[in-house]
C-alpha cells in the first residue's frame, strides 16, 4: 500500500500539520505501508525533520509568490500539477492533504490521479472534494458541522478519539503516577512559532500570582520575545526550554498548563493535565469554547483581551477540586490511540 502526504511544512502553524502527518505516517509504516511526503522548498521549511526520520520526501521548488497568502486559482493549479508529477506515473492508494492554503480547487485537480483522497482539517469553513475527512477537534455539533462542506459519500472521522499524537504520549500515559491536584508546578507553552507576546504576558501573570513553586516555559526558536523570556526565567529561577523533543515529560510533570488552543489540547488531555487556554487564532475559538463549556479546560478567551493581571486572577481562583475535575474529564477524552485507529481505517480501504 502506498500513501502520499501533501503537507504544509512551514514553521509555526505548519509545524502542527507536519507533526500530525508524521505521526500517522509512522503508524502506517509500522503496518507495512510505503510512505512518501510532498513538501515545498519555501524559506524556513521543516523538511529536514522528515529526512532525519528516514522518510522519503519529494521537494517541490519554491514559488515566485507566497502560496500561504491565499488559495488563488493559479497557486492551486501550479501546486496540483507539480504534486501529480511527483507521483511519477504511479497511483497512490491514499493521498493525505494537510494544508490550509490548498482547498477544493486543488483537490478536484488531483483527485482523479489517486485511488482515495483524505483531507485533514481543523475548521469547517470551506468546501472539500475528498473521500475521507478527519477533524480531530472536540465539538458538540457532531457531523453536522461539515454537512454543507463535503459530499454525502465522504466519510467523516470527527473528534479527539482520532487525535494524532506521537507514541511518546501513549507510553507516558501508561506510566502516569496518581496526581494530588495541588497547584505547585506550572508549564507555559503556547506555540513553537510566534505567540503574539502571550508567553511573556502569562509569565508576568504567574509572577503576580506568586504561589507556583516551579515553572517551566517552552518556546520555539522563532519566538520574537526569546531574549526577554530567557532573562525573566533566569531572574525568577524558572526552567527555560527551547525547541524541545521531551514535551510529554514536561506536560506529565505539570499540575497545570497555560497554553494555546491548538493541537496541544489533545496532548494535555491524553496525560490528564488541567489547562488554562488562551485563544490565539480564529480556528482555535470554537474548540476552546466547546472544551470550556464542557469543563475540560478553563477558557481564558482571546489573547488580545488579556493582561498579566487576568492570568494572575485566574490562577488565584483555581481550587484543588477544580484541578481534579478538569484532569479526570481530560483523561477520558483522549486515549492517545488516534493514529492507530486512523491507520487501520486507511489500510482497510486500499
Amino acid at each position: 500500500m502506498k500513501v502520499c502526504f501533501r503537507v504544509d511544512s512551514s514553521q509555526g502553524m505548519g509545524s502542527g500539520h507536519l507533526m500530525r502527518c508524521l505521526t500517522l505516517a509512522e503508524a502506517l509504516r509500522k503496518c507495512g505501508a510505503q510512505i512518501h511526503f510532498i513538501c515545498r522548498d519555501h524559506k524556513g521549511n521543516l523538511i529536514d525533520l522528515l529526512r532525519q526520520k528516514a522518510i522519503p520526501v519529494k521537494v517541490l521548488p519554491a514559488m515566485a509568490f507566497n502560496l500561504t497568502a491565499g488559495r488563488t486559482d493559479e497557486a492551486q493549479t501550479i501546486d496540483a500539477n507539480e504534486s501529480i508529477e511527483s507521483f511519477s506515473g504511479e497511483i497512490p492508494d491514499w493521498l493525505v492533504l494537510d494544508h490550509y492554503s490548498l482547498g477544493i480547487e486543488w483537490e478536484q485537480q488531483v483527485h482523479p490521479y489517486v485511488k482515495h483522497l483524505m483531507v485533514i482539517d481543523d475548521y469547517p469553513n470551506r468546501l472539500h472534494d475528498c473521500d475521507l475527512l478527519l477533524d480531530q477537534n472536540y465539538s458538540q455539533d457532531g457531523d453536522e458541522r461539515y454537512a454543507q462542506f463535503v459530499s454525502e459519500t465522504c466519510k467523516l472521522l470527527l473528534g479527539p478519539q482520532y487525535a494524532l499524537l506521537r507514541n511518546e504520549f501513549s507510553s507516558m500515559r501508561e506510566a502516569l503516577k496518581p496526581r494530588d491536584h495541588q497547584l505547585k508546578k506550572v508549564l507555559v507553552f503556547f506555540t513553537a512559532g510566534n505567540d503574539q507576546g502571550e508567553t511573556l504576558k502569562a509569565m508576568k501573570g504567574l509572577e503576580l500570582f506568586g504561589e507556583a513553586e516551579n515553572v517551566d516555559v517552552v518556546v520555539g526558536q522563532s519566538n520574537p520575545d526569546n531574549s526577554e523570556i530567557i532573562r525573566k526565567c533566569n531572574e525568577l529561577h524558572w526552567g527555560y526550554h527551547c525547541q524541545v523533543d521531551y514535551m510529554p515529560n514536561l506536560i506529565a510533570e505539570a499540575d497545570l498548563v497555560i497554553g494555546g488552543g491548538g493541537s496541544s489540547n489533545w496532548e494535555r488531555c491524553s496525560l490528564g493535565v488541567p489547562s488554562m487556554v488562551t485563544i490565539l487564532a480564529e480556528n482555535q475559538a470554537p474548540i476552546t469554547e466547546a472544551l470550556g463549556r464542557a469543563g475540560i479546560i478553563d477558557n481564558l478567551g482571546w489573547n488580545t483581551a488579556l493582561q498579566p493581571s487576568d492570568y494572575a486572577k485566574a490562577l488565584k481562583s483555581i481550587t484543588n477540586q477544580h484541578l481534579a475535575e478538569m484532569s479526570q474529564k481530560a483523561f477520558k477524552l483522549v486515549d492517545g490511540k488516534g493514529a492507530e485507529r486512523l491507520a487501520a481505517i486507511l489500510l482497510d480501504k486500499k
